[in-house]
């Protein structure tokens, strides 16, 4: 036995009190009178052998009382000894308050509120002397305290659960660590468990919650990149059961802003998904804020999933020839930005910003416009090449194919006459680039004839075919965007191209494809990058240089995410901190550049989750440090291992002593003295 505060000894002294009361107290003789006296000797004899073992006995509960009433102060208890493991030098608690702890387990009660239960259990078994550290909430180190008033301010959903490799590179390896959590399969394995390492002693307590249906959200997609404000469009939902049993006609509801667009009911079988479409309609000219919402109970956290709908910019086209090709083309869809300029006259602020440069039939490629259509495809536009039927100017489409990517090009050589017309081939409706432009039915239709001037040994996509097995427009991807090239001049002595039916398709596909979004509709607070387009330069003239000049903002909070700018390219790092879902604004010295909208991670969604048994199966045998601590009701388990740990508290013991020598004094003063015998009536 050992004490924790062994100066209360002191408290020893005070067995003089009673030995002194004892001492002193005195009793004054009564007289009694007897008609006959020779029995009075016998008498006195028994009542003072009585009077000294009642006095004796009063005496030992009393000095007993104070002795028991004193160890208990010192806090004696027995402590663990096992063969060859020292104590551990403190305790590590890891509470898991992630969401889906918010289940219920057998007891009716959250899981998370089950683990500080046994946390709380834990901290009490062990001696005041322990020092606890609460990892997740900070590693500040605590006393038994302030330990348990930390627990009381844990709330569901606060800390993200630290990674494992993380606990197994914790400095501490001498402290005990316990793992209060539900174990889901979805973010534990054996190969995390692996990382926790073999240096300290490890507990795994998994929380068993009661088998019940989850339905979430688990994406949000358009059929159309593009969303053009106050014109329907299909919204497609995807649901998942992360449960265990069937949800059947759970509501579902979506809304745009306040405005409620669609609602119906789903049911969804346990570890299955659907996927259902709604018809929605965008009214703002800004970016909508939309949500889809799911009633089922009991777990909530997952019930609303956030999505932003942006509507598209005017995709920018840019042609540069001897006269307009696709003016009528484009200038007759509101989608697209037309704009035509001659060599002479190029702006190339409008270069640098188009989305599609369409080089129609130019004799000469110089250098600058050649190093302009590079930086047109380095940040992801599209680039439409339409060779001359001149021959002078050649070795500059060259030039511009080697920069580009594309290799050496082989050039027909000029036929005297007029060149033969060959038919295209008709393209197939299973290639992506022809996706909804043709018919459930296809017919047999006539076809645009070309004169190829060129043929290319590099493999592309072919979008559209000669019929003797020559590439008449193909795709090549360059750096982050495209290249489109056809062999033949869009001339009607080289092609009738532009007065088939097939024109308009095609011409509208390259300049959607050359549309680039990159904020998506919504995010996970798990991932760890967001790339961002920036409407302009990263600092604008007159702004301050701020390398760090992006801030995330949700009501109140701030939040500086890491950020590494490319042009007008954002990537940014999520923040520690940020494990709050719903739409944050993006601002940039203060001015708004758009708003995100993020989620919790789906895999929180899915509930199941590993036994006792099926977590030892996962542990590697080398492992001999880790134990896996079966659920208790009522948290007797957890209590019983914190005293295999620790050792045995005894002051409980020395209190009941206590009380026990209280009630024995008292019993011995009231039951002790011999009741007196009645006197009888002497004759006279």
């Amino acid at each position: 036995m050992q004490l924790t505060y062994p100066w209360f000894l002191l408290g020893l002294f005070a067995i003089a009190i009673p030995i002194i009361i004892h001492l002193l107290q005195l009793r004054k003789p009564q007289r009694l009178l007897f008609t006959n006296t020779g029995f009075i000797r016998e008498v006195e004899l028994i009542n003072v052998r009585q009077r000294k073992v009642q006095q004796l006995l009063i005496l030992l509960a009393r000095v007993l009382g104070v002795v028991a009433l004193v160890l208990m102060f010192c806090q004696p208890f027995i402590p663990a000894r096992e063969e060859g493991k020292p104590l551990a030098a403190g305790v590590d608690m890891l509470v898991d308050t992630s969401p889906s702890m918010q289940a219920e387990g057998k007891e009716s009660m959250p899981l998370w509120q089950s683990a500080v239960d046994d946390a709380r259990q834990l901290g009490r078994a062990y001696p005041k002397s322990t020092r606890f550290r609460l990892l997740g909430h900070g590693k500040s180190v605590l006393i038994p305290a302030a330990y348990q008033a930390k627990l009381d301010e844990l709330k569901l959903g606060a800390q993200k659960l630290p990674r494992m490799d993380e606990l197994g590179a914790e400095q501490a390896a001498a402290n005990a660590l316990y793992i209060l959590s539900d174990f889901q399969k979805s973010q534990v394995d054996a190969t995390s468990i692996g990382k926790l390492g073999q240096s300290r002693e490890i507990v795994l307590v998994p929380k068993v919650a009661r088998a019940v249906g989850n339905v979430y959200v688990d994406s949000v997609w358009l059929s159309d990149a593009f969303v053009r404000r106050k014109t329907n469009m299909p919204l497609h939902i995807r649901l998942r059961n992360g449960g265990s049993k069937v949800v059947n006609d759970c509501p579902v509801k979506v809304f745009l802003g306040k405005r409620q667009v669609a609602a119906f009911r789903a049911t969804v079988e346990p570890g299955k998904a659907m996927a259902a479409v709604v018809q929605i309609q965008v009214e703002a000219e800004t970016t909508e804020l939309g949500r889809v919402m799911t009633e089922d109970s009991p777990l909530t956290f997952d019930n609303t999933y956030h999505f932003t709908l942006q509507p598209a910019a005017a995709i920018a086209v840019l042609e540069i020839g001897n006269e307009p090709t696709a003016e009528a083309l484009y200038r007759n869809e509101p989608l697209f930005s037309y704009s035509f300029a001659k060599m002479q006259g190029l702006n190339y602020g409008a270069l640098r910003k188009a989305n599609l440069v369409l080089v129609n039939g130019l004799p000469q490629l110089d250098a600058g416009l050649q190093d302009g259509l590079q930086d047109v495809v380095k940040r992801g536009g599209s680039v439409v090449i339409v060779p001359p039927a001149a021959s002078n100017g050649r070795s500059s489409y060259q030039a511009l194919f080697t920069k580009l990517g594309l290799g050496t090009v082989q050039w027909e050589k000029a036929a005297a006459g007029s060149p033969e017309l060959r038919e295209v081939a008709m393209p197939s409706a299973q290639e992506p680039f022809f996706r909804d432009v043709f018919g459930a039915q296809q017919r047999a239709v006539t076809m645009p004839k070309a004169a190829p001037v060129l043929r290319w040994s590099r493999t592309g996509t072919d979008i559209l075919r000669m019929k003797d097995g020559e590439s008449y427009l193909a795709a090549f991807p360059s750096s982050a965007g495209r290249v489109y090239v056809f062999s033949a001049p869009l001339l009607k002595e080289y092609a009738d191209f532009t007065n088939h039916a097939l024109f308009v398709p095609v011409m509208y596909r390259m300049a959607m494809l050359s549309y680039r979004n990159e904020q998506q509709p919504a995010y996970r607070l798990s991932q760890a990058m967001v790339l961002l387009d920036l409407p302009g330069p990263a600092n604008p003239a007159g702004e301050p240089n701020d390398a760090a000049s992006i801030r995330l903002v949700k009501d109140s909070l701030v939040l500086i995410p890491g950020q590494k700018v490319q042009g007008q390219q954002a990537k940014l790092e999520l923040p520690a901190g940020m494990n709050v879902p719903g739409f944050y604004e993006v601002r940039q010295n203060g001015k708004l550049l758009t708003t995100l909208a993020f989620n919790q991670d789906k895999r929180e969604s899915e509930l199941s989750a590993y036994s006792a048994e099926e977590l030892r199966q996962q542990i590697a045998p080398e492992q001999k440090n880790i134990r896996v601590l079966e659920a208790d009701p009522g948290g007797a388990g957890v209590a019983q291992l914190g005293l295999q740990q620790s050792g045995v508290p005894l002051w409980r013991y020395f209190l009941l002593l206590t009380l026990l020598c209280l009630l024995a004094e008292a019993a011995l003063i009231r039951f002790g003295k011999k009741a007196r015998p009645k006197q009888q009536a002497v004759a006279a």
